[in-house]
């Protein structure tokens, strides 16, 4: 097997080509720009997530084979049953954002991880509109890659509490969530689309939490596990409410529960306060 380092290198080779051609879609410049928005569980998908979903996994595949490495997608996971016994896994997001990609607020991601036992040791998270590339692999740190170069990200450690700033989605919101939010110690927020494009918000300091709260349907491991490592990688947190760590390819792909992202030294402190916070919710 090719080492990470190398890994980590077609990776992004495959990202910024990915991040292209969802461009080329977003701004009308692809052969067939129409973007054909269809409706999946009241969730949008366009032909643009299946071109990408599609280049991605070719690429991939092309480069790591199937031997050692499985692979689930947005996209495809439908077509396989239950966890995916490779030993290496990809879990990838062509599109994650897309309505905000449909309603043009440039803050859509594409997440490419590679899962070994259940946790990520390698991520990219590609943000097209800003020409940026978000990368880390376990152990390794993070780093953001333009055109003129990369550069280590580490989060700060040293806010007050009152003092964050939640990012907060403009969709996805219910009673719940909207009471947990009022009632923390922070109330600073900010409003970006995709999880990929939240997350990355923190790392590059505009803010410093992010809550995921599941409902009838959660988050999917496409969603949370690229992500993920780049946070903890610069430093920060991402865990469930209770502390523990998410698991990625266990044989359901929803993240289900609460869980909190943050860049704050006080991490734990404020999952132990979103949770009594919503015992007195359920008790009202």
């Amino acid at each position: 097997m090719k080492n990470l380092q190398e890994i980590l290198k077609i990776t992004r080779e495959v990202g910024w080509g990915a991040a292209k051609l969802l461009r080329s879609y977003y701004q009308g410049t692809a052969q067939n720009p129409d973007l054909d928005v269809k409706y999946k569980q009241n969730e949008p998908v366009t032909v643009a997530d299946v071109a990408v979903s599609e280049y991605i996994l070719s690429q991939l595949q092309a480069a790591f084979g199937d031997e050692k490495f499985g692979y689930i997608s947005e996209e495809t996971y439908k077509t396989q049953q239950g966890k995916n016994p490779a030993e290496l896994v990809w879990i990838i997001d062509p599109l994650d954002g897309t309505r905000d990609f449909i309603d043009k607020t440039g803050e859509y991601a594409i997440h490419i991880a590679l899962v070994q036992d259940t946790r990520p040791i390698l991520a990219v998270v590609a943000i097209p509109e800003a020409e940026k590339l978000y990368y880390a692999t376990k152990g390794g740190g993070t780093f953001v890659e333009t055109v003129t170069g990369s550069l280590p990200l580490k989060v700060p450690a040293d806010k007050a509490m009152k003092d964050l700033t939640l990012v907060v989605s403009r969709s996805h919101r219910n009673e719940r969530l909207e009471y947990l939010l009022k009632n923390l110690p922070c109330q600073k927020q900010k409003a970006i689309g995709s999880v990929g494009c939240k997350v990355t918000a923190i790392v590059e300091q505009q803010a410093d939490i992010y809550i995921s709260l599941s409902g009838k349907s959660a988050p999917k491991d496409w969603d949370m596990a690229a992500p993920e490592l780049i946070l903890t990688e610069a430093g920060g947190k991402f865990t469930h409410f209770d502390g523990t760590l998410l698991e990625y390819n266990t044989g359901d792909i929803s993240q289900w529960g609460g869980l909190l992202a943050s860049s704050s030294p006080d991490h734990h402190t404020l999952c132990q306060q979103a949770e009594q916070i919503l015992v007195k919710f359920a008790a009202q």
